[in-house]
């Protein structure tokens, strides 16, 4: 397996439609995080923080979405078939996980997905301990044609599969060489996508109106970490949406020099010490029992 999973396991979402969950575990986890990646990349993404965790006793699942199981360019039918196979793939882990907590991670539009799914479809599962997000895609930093912008829900319906003309970034995801190696091959090699169609832009973009409005009805303890020169998602924005979120339940870093990918930064390790700190917080039993073994 190419991202050093544990194992390969099946999501089923209906019909003939299945996705492949890339799966990291101990012998015995203590508990599981439900990893959503980001637009135009994959599961395999979430190596980085799973085996870290994985040597902490905590268990990492993530699926390849919808439009980008070995895509070059991503398309989605839209926003809501995120929502519909997330929740079917909370049921997945409960299923595959019954009685450990849970912790829902999401980056970039992982993260947006996620802040739909915790507004919208499961607003309060005891079974979820918190939520974790990185350079969420609440705001989009890249600066779109006006008239673009203004045809993009008539191309939508038009010419839903046209290609959206984007610049590459992939050499300003992390400042970590050989990942971004990793993401050069992985395009090469059609794991992740190097295009997007207008469908699918216009389904981020329509999923990132009314946040305002979502943000304060949020009940799930959360951590955020939002990267300072993030070409990508807007982290000032961002921020500002995150801190509309109770002050009680959210836990906030802002890495002034980061990328976009946090989970795949160079100063990662202290990233995730922090998460698993904070996490132990939410289940201290299960985590400090985790630690000792």
């Amino acid at each position: 397996m190419r991202f050093s999973e544990d194992r390969l396991a099946t999501l089923n979402c209906g019909g003939q439609v299945q996705r492949v969950v890339h799966v990291w575990e101990p012998a015995a986890p203590r508990a599981v995080i439900m990893a959503l990646h980001g637009g135009m990349a994959h599961a395999g993404d979430y190596v980085t923080p799973a085996l870290y965790f994985r040597e902490r006793g905590i268990a990492t699942v993530s699926y390849d979405m919808c439009g980008h199981e070995n895509a070059r360019r991503v398309d989605i039918p839209g926003f809501h078939v995120f929502l519909d196979e997330g929740e079917l793939f909370l049921a997945w882990v409960k299923q595959n996980y019954p009685g450990l907590p849970i912790f829902l991670m999401g980056h970039s539009m992982g993260a947006l997905i996620a802040t739909h799914l915790v507004t919208d479809r499961f607003p309060s599962d005891p079974a979820i301990h918190g939520v974790i997000l990185s350079s969420p895609y609440y705001v989009n930093a890249i600066k779109v044609s006006p008239l673009l912008l203004a045809l993009a829900g008539v191309l939508g319906s038009i010419a839903p599969k046209m290609k959206v003309p984007l610049d590459s970034l992939t050499h300003q995801l992390t400042h970590d060489s050989a990942i971004t190696a990793r993401h050069y091959a992985d395009e090469r090699d059609g794991i992740r996508a190097t295009e997007v169609t207008v469908r699918f832009g216009n389904a981020l973009n329509k999923a990132q109106e009314g946040l305002a409005q979502k943000m304060p009805r949020w009940t799930y303890p959360l951590f955020a970490v939002v990267a300072g020169d993030d070409k990508l998602a807007d982290a000032v924005a961002g921020e500002a949406l995150l801190r509309m979120v109770d002050g009680k339940l959210l836990e906030l870093q802002r890495q002034p020099q980061n990328y976009h990918e946090n989970f795949n930064e160079v100063n990662r390790e202290q990233i995730f010490a922090d998460i698993f700190r904070w996490m132990g917080q939410r289940v201290p039993q299960a985590l400090v029992a985790s630690t000792a073994a």
